[in-house]
């Protein structure tokens, strides 16, 4: 049985009540082009996307992108830097907090229509404070279209890779898409996932027989893995990583491109692992020329506070998983720019 609570105005709705101001769909645009330059082989820097675990609270968000904004300035020759902007919680046993998508306020209970004006308005503050466009994940497809004008980057999460229908929305969006490996770690299904992503379909969304061209953008994030004892199982080693560069050989895909999630299983979330890892991999790339030019970047996640806690006491600490601090962060990012 469902209880209806709130009825939720459509995405074109709430778009146009709430639009993106012309000067900064400019910079919006401009983002869109450099990252898929880097994606598509355009553009020989890195990709980098990097931001907290989840974005509980507007004030923290954007004091790190403010920041990062800075230091975009200092590493726009070498990198392209995305906000990690993340307002939807994917739950391995669907309760808790589902981010702001879901629960503007932590501390209260869901309420969907003010989350989605309050991620509106942080990613739109997010633009004209930092001259970036954020990233953010398709947890839910038939809510990406809210906010699908204001990212320049939409990640499609483990959980959600073997789905058809993140599979078939992921066609139809405008900007880069990345695809994380299951859980599994299978790169076979990782695959597939980017060919259909990449391939026209036709479906039903929202009421609507669509069709899309695909999204040639669409690639790979190599998320690590997790066996069936609940073990972490890393795949941002250099046999893995030639191991999917040989799988898109075989397929066909466009694009070929892969983008190494630093933390969760390739580091079990021992966030301070961030480093290291981007450390191995820069090494790699420096050391092989065909690992160099499948893998495009990093996910980091990073907010102003190192570590998490359990609830939003320290201003800038994450209430779901640990990330890095930022002077680790901006550390990490010059030693990735000077080594690109």
């Amino acid at each position: 049985m469902f209880e209806k609570q709130i009825k939720i105005p459509s995405a074109e709705e709430i778009v146009d009540s709430m639009p993106l101001p012309e000067n900064l769909k400019k910079i919006k645009s401009e983002r869109d082009r450099l990252v898929a330059d880097v994606i598509s082989g355009k553009s020989d820097k890195l990709l980098v996307i990097v931001g907290p675990c989840s974005a509980h609270e507007a004030k923290p968000v954007l004091e790190y992108v403010e920041r990062l904004g800075r230091l975009n300035e200092r590493v726009a020759d070498k990198l392209v830097l995305v906000p990690r902007i993340y307002t939807n919680k994917p739950r391995s046993k669907g309760v808790g907090y589902k981010g702001m998508f879901s629960q503007p306020d932590p501390t209260k209970s869901e309420d969907i229509l003010k989350g989605i004006y309050a991620i509106r308005d942080l990613n739109i503050k997010a633009i004209e404070t930092s001259g970036l466009a954020a990233a953010d994940e398709m947890l839910y497809p038939e809510n990406i279209y809210y906010v699908e004008d204001l990212l320049s980057y939409i990640a499609v999460g483990a959980r959600s890779s073997e789905n058809q229908m993140h599979r078939l929305v992921a066609s139809g969006i405008d900007v880069s898409v990345g695809v994380k490996n299951p859980m599994s770690g299978s790169i076979m299904v990782l695959l597939n996932s980017i060919f259909a992503a990449q391939s026209g379909q036709t479906f039903k969304l929202n009421g609507w027989q669509v069709k899309t061209n695909g999204n040639p953008l669409a690639h790979a994030i190599l998320r690590g893995a997790v066996d069936g004892y609940g073990n972490d199982i890393p795949n941002f080693h250099y046999e893995t990583v030639m191991q999917v560069a040989d799988g898109y050989a075989k397929s066909g895909i466009k694009n070929p491109a892969i983008i190494i999630d630093a933390n969760h299983s390739n580091s079990a979330k021992k966030f301070k692992q961030q480093i290291r890892i981007c450390e191995e991999v820069m090494q790699n790339r420096n050391y092989d020329a065909d690992f160099k030019k499948i893998v495009k970047g990093f996910m980091i996640e990073s907010f102003l506070e190192e570590g998490n806690q359990k609830e939003d006491k320290v201003f800038g600490k994450s209430i779901t998983d640990a990330c890095l601090g930022w002077c680790d962060t901006e550390r990490l990012i010059l030693d990735i720019a000077e080594k690109a």
